[in-house]
């Protein structure tokens, strides 16, 4: 009985956009060539989950496993892995596979590469006891920090890292939606001596106060002028409304990137807020240089992270809680407890 039970796993299932994840035990997985099998620590809740239960990525593959900032100890290894030893924690984030071939695998943009599989979206990610993943898309991570709080740095602090890079060597930012992605980029701006200025939904003064307990310049509502103009505006809410928003508040020469994998539609703006040579941006995933550039950091920063954890079973609470705004920092969910 107890060989039959360590060779089956439990997952949260997404069988049909618009339907809550259900439960199921399935046989244990084994690696194949250069992968890996990782016993689930914890993994963060994502906004992008959201995404994708609502059907607005329209790709998943079904059933799914959703969940792309997992946290894990190596279980088994696939032929040819040579640069992980079982026992040893690591995480897995967003970009899971490329091809290797295209132009942009060539050139160090993975990012974009034209034949990529993204964990927890078409390929099973981390809400479930075990997953497989590719060994070249896994990274190391330190053992003096708790699990649930190194998950969100799998794809909100990484995300939140390369947005920032491509604002390049400014000094004044501009959050807009101060959730997880927020409040670690703010922290890594503030490290830099930036000066950060958050907005918010209006209205949210819990919002307000958190941000305010990081140590930012200012935090107000959305729809409010920054108290100074801005050399970029990091957009992590889905909302295209807060592009024009975003754009009269930055100098000129500055950015507008968005952060986020999905946006609500834009509405039409004056021309006179792009011009001057402003720029809006998007965020496409990460390289692997990235992911190594920021856990580096990330080892050596002590970020102040808010963790809500869940157990497993209680994921589908977990994401109608980050749905309705009510989780202050990062939702993660702990299959062991």
């Amino acid at each position: 009985m107890t060989s039959k039970l360590k060779e089956k796993m439990s997952a949260m299932v997404l069988l049909r956009p618009g339907e809550p994840l259900v439960l199921q035990s399935r046989d244990l997985p084994k690696p194949g060539k250069d992968q890996i099998r990782i016993i689930i620590e914890a993994c963060g809740v994502c906004r992008t989950d959201l995404h994708i239960i609502d059907g607005e990525l329209t790709h998943p593959k079904l059933p799914l496993v959703l969940g792309h900032e997992i946290v894990g100890r190596v279980d088994a290894l696939g032929v040819g892995v040579t640069n992980f030893y079982l026992g040893q924690r690591v995480g897995v984030p967003w970009l899971g596979h490329s091809c290797g071939h295209c132009v942009y695998c060539h050139t160090a943009r993975e990012n974009l590469c034209d034949s990529p599989l993204f964990t927890g979206y078409t390929r099973d990610g981390g809400y479930a006891t075990h997953t497989i993943a590719d060994a070249s898309y896994s990274f190391p991570l330190p053992e003096n920090i708790a699990p649930e709080y190194l998950a969100p740095l799998l794809c909100a602090g990484l995300i939140g890292w390369r947005t920032l890079k491509l604002a390049g060597n400014v000094q004044t930012i501009g959050i807009y939606g101060f959730g997880a992605a927020a409040h670690i980029v703010a922290q890594v701006a503030l490290y830099k001596a930036m000066r950060v200025h958050a907005f918010v939904r209006p209205g949210d003064k819990a919002a307000v106060q958190f941000a305010l307990s990081l140590g930012v310049t200012s935090a107000q509502d959305s729809n409010q002028p920054p108290p100074e103009f801005l050399d970029a505006a990091l957009i992590f809410a889905p909302v295209g409304a807060l592009v024009p928003i975003a754009l009269a508040a930055t100098k000129k020469g500055g950015s507008v990137i968005c952060g986020g994998i999905h946006m609500s539609e834009i509405p039409a703006f004056d021309y006179a807020l792009l011009w001057e040579e402003r720029k809006l941006l998007s965020v496409a995933n990460l390289t692997r240089q990235d992911a190594e550039e920021f856990l580096a950091f990330a080892e050596k920063y002590q970020f102040d992270m808010r963790i809500t954890p869940y157990p497993l079973l209680k994921a589908n609470e977990a994401t109608q809680d980050l749905r309705a705004g009510s989780v202050q920092g990062v939702a993660v969910l702990m299959p062991q407890i």
